[in-house]
């Protein structure tokens, strides 16, 4: 049965994949977050390492290196997490422009100008970039300013004749090169700042919290049901694989629906009465993101285990510790499951069945509902104990982790046959 999945997969999903992966826009996306993967692996480490969750650790390190020691990784992850959609805008830029055989790196510097024109903003003392939205929260802007410019960019050159030798010899080829490039820069830094004054005159000072807004608003007055927590599990992965943070979008509901459900499981406990909630936050925490978002720790074990790709298990093997303390970035982006068709599917469907999974295990009483609340990093099986007080916890853990090896597993087959 699983072969003639496969095979029904190869002959009628692969070549729509293989198509829509190849399309230049979202090549060079790809390719411009898999630039960004040795980065997102150090910078990775640098969060476990600040977050690593053993209180002995903890008291470890403030006792040997003082209440500051977490400064030292916290510059590691500045220059890298921190900054990654200034990392994403330059990248995506250049890869875009050389796919056109343009100059990838006065493309790439336009773009990285055009997106600080964009999130720029003005105070009391002055212009500011707010480095709250060069994380990963700002990947979206970053992403289409990147395209936008590129594509503005590389159509004006096309237009624009350039003289070669000018000026009897006066003038270096780089120096003309360069020189031919200031019409179409010109026009595209007009662009992005008529661009800032028509969000200001309609009244959008922050184009990053207006994107947020509009995307959290309609979710917020909903209920907390199963429904509900299809549907933000559902976005949440579509986000990621469109490149950008969908838990850090998604946080504000997620805050707002799922931890005043645990609070009220956590009151019910103490005072002796039945616990009410299903879906609380560390639900999603233990059952459904293990690994990250994805539950990505199934599909690293089945690329360990089965994939004949030298490339996939070498970053498998690197970024197997983050994982295993539910730090993905690295396989999110270097495997890259973003804007990768072959992996949208189990990577969307694998959560959903999985939050299915764990509320009919917690409905029909064979696991308790959630009672307590653990660092997100807990390593799956021991945090599963922890939130229910039970060992059937840890039991749904390990049966869900093989639920998503068995969803990831022909995707995985699928994807050897395609060059990604």
């Amino acid at each position: 049965m699983l072969s003639k999945f496969i095979k029904v997969m190869e002959n009628r999903f692969v070549p729509f994949a293989s198509k829509l992966g190849s399309q230049r826009h979202l090549l060079a996306i790809r390719d411009g977050f898999i630039s960004i993967m040795p980065l997102a692996i150090i910078g990775s480490l640098a969060i476990l390492i600040n977050n690593f969750p053993i209180n002995y650790y903890q008291q470890y390190m403030v006792g040997v290196f003082g209440a500051e020691w977490t400064t030292f990784s916290n510059y590691i992850y500045s220059g890298t997490f921190s900054i990654m959609s200034l990392l994403i805008v330059f990248s995506i830029s250049y890869n875009l422009a050389e796919s056109y055989n343009n100059d990838p790196l006065l493309a790439a510097l336009i773009s990285f100008s055009s997106f600080i024109i964009t999130i720029i903003q003005s105070g009391p003392q002055g212009f500011t970039i707010p480095f709250k939205w060069l994380d990963a929260s700002g990947l979206l802007v970053a992403v289409i300013v990147s395209l936008l410019a590129t594509e503005i960019y590389v159509k004006m050159m096309d237009l624009i004749e350039i003289r070669k030798n000018t000026n009897q010899g006066t003038m270096t080829p780089i120096l003309n090169r360069y020189f031919s490039a200031l019409i179409p820069t010109i026009l595209i830094f007009i662009i992005f700042s008529l661009m800032r004054i028509i969000f200001a005159f309609l009244g959008i000072e922050n184009i990053f919290q207006e994107i947020y807004r509009l995307i959290q608003l309609p979710l917020l007055g909903l209920a907390n049901n199963l429904f509900t927590a299809l549907v933000i599990v559902f976005i949440g992965h579509f986000f990621w694989f469109l490149g950008l943070h969908g838990t850090n979008i998604l946080e504000p509901v997620i805050q707002t629906l799922y931890l005043p459900a645990l609070q009220e499981n956590i009151q019910a406990v103490s005072n002796n009465l039945a616990v009410p909630n299903i879906f609380t936050k560390p639900f999603f925490d233990s059952f459904v993101y293990m690994g990250g978002s994805g539950t990505t720790i199934s599909l690293l074990i089945v690329i360990y285990l089965f994939s004949n790709s030298k490339r996939k298990k070498d970053l498998m093997k690197l970024s197997s510790t983050q994982s295993v303390f539910n730090i993905n970035e690295p396989i999110l982006y270097g495997l890259p499951i973003v804007m990768s068709p072959i992996y949208l599917i189990p990577f969307i469907l694998t959560p959903l069945v999985l939050t299915l999974s764990s509320y009919f295990a917690i409905l029909t009483g064979l696991v308790p509902k959630t009672i307590a609340m653990v660092p997100w990093g807990t390593p799956p099986i021991i945090s599963g104990f922890l939130i229910t007080g039970s060992i059937s916890g840890s039991l749904l853990q390990i049966f869900n982790i093989f639920i998503g090896i068995l969803i990831y597993f022909p995707f995985v087959k699928i994807a050897e046959r395609i060059k990604d």
